[in-house]
């Protein structure tokens, strides 16, 4: 559960965090997940502990003790290291505006070193001794994990970290009369040991927990960043314990060549998520029409087509292309020609329970290469008003949209050469044109351009089971399930090899 707590952290994005006077009213983004996920994430805690136990350093132990008829005893076990550690299981629990509490039973862990002593029990004896020690011990381990802020970034508070003890068996090799040596020296250690091995232990979880919490908040805010272009998930709120899900709210805001714009008036409520499924995600209309928006300045809507491919697609929507017009706009010859497509502002999106809306201004030219074939000139060009409703879905680690209604109005066109065809027919045939070519080209290009774009992040190596995309008055929700993320465990894992 200390591997939940901690890649929830990822799941939830937090960057910089609890910084600022901000507010719920903010919040552009909410992440929740739930207890199924716990439990699922909670698979791998074992691994955590195990390198806890691993990289924690282990501090000789010296002391002296008087004794009836030894006198004075110096003692110091010195170069601790662990074997043969093994746990059996961890449970998790999420306890309400608390924390979330991590029980790791049956620990069993050998820890061997050298044992030095020495005593002068008088009438000239005096005994040295250096001899191996191994020290067998069976124990539980309760780690009380809080999510808390510091430095404007969110941590796991693991301080509340205790370890209960079934078992701690001295035995001593190659001492020559070892049972009351091995008895007398488990009485002097014992408290002393156990003091330490929950010092050390329980620091170095802390340590791995706050190196994980960064590496899951780097990896989340890497994730909603592309060159100039990133989501500001600042929190709005401190991060929410249920006792059946942990949740967080995110500013959302567009941060764009290092410039941020925000919003206000928050519509989310708690009841807009469930619990049924692992993970869910809200996400505020503004935040999705401000990706919009950044992708318009930084030229990322626009798309050219050579002629000879723009051909192709004509006919494969059964259109004739030495139809007149075709060939007036064109002027003959689709090889030497280029259509360009590009937004003219940027897209508008809207959530709605029929989809997501998009209202767009779209521009298309047509450009013929010059002689030199390294410059164009425009002979044709149209501007249109459009709408389309979006129902998205992912399905086999791919980005599907379908066009489930649109509008189409047009503004201008312009021909640089005179055409026989009249105004009105023009306008109906660049219609047709827009409905049976140009808005299904633009979602053939986003969806690959999009899944490609999720899966450089690295989306297609997450398990993601049944997922939902759903739309409602204002915002966005995915819900999904999903498979332990082993590709991030080992990526950490070897981060602090």
């Amino acid at each position: 559960m200390l591997l939940a707590a901690l890649l929830s952290l990822a799941l939830l994005g937090t960057m910089e965090a609890c910084k600022g006077r901000s507010s719920s009213s903010q919040t552009g983004i909410v992440c929740r997940i739930t207890r199924p996920a716990v439990l699922v994430l909670n698979q791998e805690t074992t691994k955590l502990i195990q390198k806890a136990f691993q990289r924690a350093t282990y501090p000789d132990i010296k002391g002296e003790r008087v004794i009836l008829f030894l006198g004075r005893v110096n003692y110091g076990l010195y170069n601790i290291q662990i074997s043969n550690l093994s746990i059996s299981s961890s449970q998790a629990e999420l306890k309400k505006d608390k924390s979330i509490n991590i029980a790791i039973q049956n620990v069993s862990v050998i820890f061997k070193g050298t044992l030095q002593y020495e005593y002068n029990g008088g009438w000239l004896l005096a005994v040295h001794r250096s001899v191996d020690f191994k020290i067998d011990t069976s124990l539980d381990l309760q780690i009380n994990t809080q999510l808390a802020c510091d430095g404007g970034r969110v941590q796991a508070d693991t301080s509340d970290c205790f370890l209960s003890f079934h078992k701690l068996h001295l035995s001593l090799h190659g001492e020559k009369q070892p049972g009351w040596i091995e008895q007398l020296f488990t009485d002097f250690i014992s408290f002393t040991l156990k003091l330490i091995l929950k010092g050390q232990v329980c620091k170095e979880i802390s340590v791995l927990a706050n190196i994980m919490a960064n590496f899951v908040q780097d990896k989340a805010a890497n994730f909603l960043t592309d060159g100039d272009i990133g989501v500001d998930i600042s929190l709005t709120t401190s991060p929410i314990i249920k006792d059946s899900y942990l949740e967080s709210h995110h500013k959302g805001f567009l941060t764009y060549k290092n410039q941020s714009s925000g919003f206000q008036d928050s519509s989310y409520t708690p009841n807009i998520l469930g619990d049924s499924r692992m993970l869910y995600f809200w996400f505020s209309e503004k935040v999705l029409s401000s990706l919009a928006k950044a992708a318009f300045l930084d030229k990322r809507l626009m798309l050219t087509l050579t002629g000879n491919d723009f051909k192709a697609l004509l006919e494969n929507k059964g259109l004739d292309t030495t139809q007149d017009i075709l060939q007036e706009i064109f002027q003959g010859s689709f090889r030497d020609s280029q259509v360009v497509v590009r937004s003219l502002a940027a897209p508008l999106i809207t959530c709605k329970p029929e989809g997501t809306i998009v209202k767009s201004s779209v521009g298309v030219e047509i450009q013929l290469l010059r002689p030199d074939q390294a410059s164009t000139v425009t002979v044709f060009s149209f501007e249109e008003d459009v709408v389309t409703v979006i129902q998205a879905s992912y399905e086999e680690k791919k980005l599907i949209l379908d066009l489930s209604d649109f509008q189409i109005q047009h503004k201008s066109s312009r021909s640089f050469s005179t055409l026989s065809t009249s105004q009105e027919s023009v306008q109906d045939f660049l219609k047709t044109l827009t409905i049976m070519v140009g808005i299904p080209v633009i979602i053939s290009w986003l969806e690959p351009a999009l899944t490609t774009l999720l899966n450089s992040k690295g989306l297609d190596l997450f398990d993601i089971i049944n997922p939902e995309i759903i739309t409602k008055e204002g915002y966005l929700v995915l819900q999904m399930d999903f498979g332990f993320p082993q590709h991030l465990l080992e990526d950490f894992l070897q981060t602090i090899i």
